[in-house]
């Protein structure tokens, strides 16, 4: 593991697209009821783990982000930065298509056994691979203490794998969800949720 101040992940809250299984990447839509009670699940359990008060934060610049951002650092009293490494992978054309429209319209678009996030990264104006990781690996460079960062989906698996030193299958097999909170620290990574 490479030596980065502790961290704490979250995911934004389900988002309309997300319950339509449309893709986001860039584009934006609203905080569903649901994803709304997952930002304030996500605050209760900051406010747990963090009695004190909220280290810095920083949240990517995207809509869904900030408000999920916004709502969990609530409870701690505190707000978050936008910066716009923390960004959602672009996922160039398929951005705003349904999962079943970009099977329809790629047939054979399916993971990669050598690349599991590789159908991201192969959609015609996608964002690369290496892109992501540099800018991800640029936001962990530029801490100086422990931070709350606010992200998305494929963004914030890649920040948790540089934090943890994984590979492309390790950063595959690291949980996902909405409304949990993602603990790194000099352990290792605990998710911690509601359901605990």
């Amino acid at each position: 593991m490479a030596s980065y101040p502790d961290l704490y992940v979250l995911r934004h809250g389900e988002t309309e697209w997300n319950h339509q299984r449309r893709w986001q990447g860039v584009l934006d839509s609203p905080l569903t009821p649901r994803g709304l009670e997952q930002a304030a699940a996500q605050g209760h359990l900051l406010a747990r783990l963090l009695p004190e008060g909220a280290p810095s934060a920083w949240c990517s610049p995207q809509l869904r982000a900030r408000r999920t951002a916004e709502i969990a650092l609530s409870f701690l009293g505190g707000t978050a930065e936008p910066d716009a490494r923390l960004g959602e992978v672009s996922v160039g054309q398929a951005a705003g298509m349904l999962q079943s429209d970009i099977a329809a319209r790629w047939p054979g678009f399916a993971p990669d056994v050598d690349h599991p996030f590789g159908w991201y990264f192969r959609v015609p104006g996608s964002e690369s691979f290496d892109a992501l990781r540099h800018r991800c690996q640029q936001f962990l460079d530029s801490l100086n203490g422990p931070a709350i960062v606010v992200t998305h989906g494929i963004t914030g698996r890649m920040i948790r794998a540089l934090w943890l030193g994984l590979d492309i299958h390790g950063m595959h097999a690291l949980p996902g969800g909405q409304g949990c909170v993602f603990q790194l620290q000099k352990n290792g990574e605990i998710t911690h949720s509601l359901k605990e």
